[in-house]
């Protein structure tokens, strides 16, 4: 409501602005989202975390929103840090960051090895896309396929998922849509790795290593030792996360809060 200055004269101010999150107006101002929908959406997904707990285990929050390579390149948990410098073929819209499959991808600048400890971390993705796919979410591998990637249904209808461990540990024929919320996490305080579509559990191994490989996590391809890119992706992302172990309680949690967002932002996927 306008508000009204000195009774009947006649002057007007303009609404006030809604009272956010700190947190979430620091990312409105720093990805400068004007849209007033999106504004609140990412207000909700912020407090949804925090009310979750599960806001301090994140380390870097990328919701993909305002349509440009700027806006979404920063990351919600602290726009300072871990913002991604695009590369090659990306395309962004307000439907989230869809990655071209031939040298497109994103550096987020988030050193595994500096920032989790090696069987302390987690990551998961947004995909509006379904269908098999060569290339990779994310990831970060040393030259011994060890480290942190997800690639949901590669050729050979296989999920490969590695939570600083070795890749090819966690193969399995685990969906048919790739559409959805995926999360791959270690369970807290044994080796056990667990990948999740849209909050269900689809397939937990033994990991066979903790290694926090010295290289920076990369989202539509897979970082190689050098700082080289491969398995490029060609799906649509419209959230990403980067953080410590998560609960199976709180990977569906998180999904509730991220499947409200991308409804709020009317590019929900599944129901």
């Amino acid at each position: 409501m306008p508000v009204i200055l000195g009774g009947n004269t006649g002057i007007y101010l303009a609404s006030l602005a809604p009272a956010f999150d700190p947190d979430a107006q620091a990312f409105i101002t720093a990805a400068a989202i004007t849209d007033a929908t999106q504004q609140s959406a990412i207000n909700t997904l912020v407090v949804d975390f925090k009310g979750y707990n599960i806001w301090t285990k994140m380390k870097a929050i990328y919701p993909y929103v305002g349509g440009t390579s700027s806006s979404t390149s920063y990351n919600l948990k602290n726009p300072a840090q871990f913002q991604i410098t695009w590369n090659g073929g990306v395309t962004w819209s307000n439907n989230g960051v869809l990655f071209g499959g031939v040298n497109g991808y994103g550096n987020t600048g988030y050193n595994i090895s500096v920032n989790n400890t090696g069987s302390n971390i987690s990551a998961g993705v947004y995909s509006r896309t379904s269908g098999i796919n060569a290339g990779s979410e994310f990831g970060a591998v040393d030259g011994a396929f060890n480290g942190l990637q997800l690639a949901m249904k590669f050729t050979d209808n296989n999920t490969y998922y590695a939570v600083n461990d070795f890749v090819g540990n966690g193969a399995g024929n685990f969906v048919s849509d790739t559409r959805g919320m995926f999360v791959v996490s270690r369970t807290s305080g044994v080796n056990t790795k667990v990948v999740y579509r849209n909050g269900v559990s689809l397939g937990t191994q033994g990991g066979t290593s903790n290694t926090a490989v010295n290289l920076n996590v990369y989202v539509g391809a897979r970082n190689n030792p050098g700082g080289s890119a491969s398995s490029y992706n060609s799906r649509e992302h419209a959230f990403q996360y980067i953080g410590e172990t998560l609960t199976a309680a709180e990977v569906g949690n998180l999904t509730t809060a991220v499947q409200a967002f991308q409804t709020t932002l009317g590019r929900n996927v599944w129901n």
